[in-house]
């Protein structure tokens, strides 16, 4: 089930605005750069690198993940552990909207999103 139209402007704007401030300077972004996905009722936060042998290869490598659950009205924090699984964000397992989710991410108070 995918997230109704309203909710899906309104992540877009979130993450829009997430990524407007956290994406690195338009100079590097060839070899990093930042993005997001929205698949089904979860958003993906991707950091974006070539393949250090081959440029032209490009690797989306998930850093956070929110789901909405409808039910709770709430969304459910995952961060992917080095056994590349998702794993709750146990510090803040769910927050109330998209904004708070990309604020935990930039703040990543405990090193799980981005080390």
């Amino acid at each position: 089930m995918a997230l109704d139209p309203l909710q899906t402007l309104d992540v877009i704007e979130a993450m829009e605005n997430y990524l407007s401030r956290e994406r690195p300077p338009e100079e590097i972004r060839k070899k990093l750069d930042l993005g997001y996905k929205i698949e089904g009722q979860s958003i993906l936060i991707l950091e974006i690198r070539p393949q250090w042998n081959d440029p032209n290869i490009i690797h989306e490598y998930p850093v956070a993940k929110a789901t909405f659950v409808k039910s709770k009205n709430k969304w459910k924090v995952f961060w992917m552990r080095g056994d590349l699984k998702w794993h709750s964000y146990s510090p803040k397992p769910t927050v109330k909207s998209v904004r708070d989710f990309t604020k935990l991410v930039e703040e990543d108070e405990y090193h799980c999103f981005w080390g």
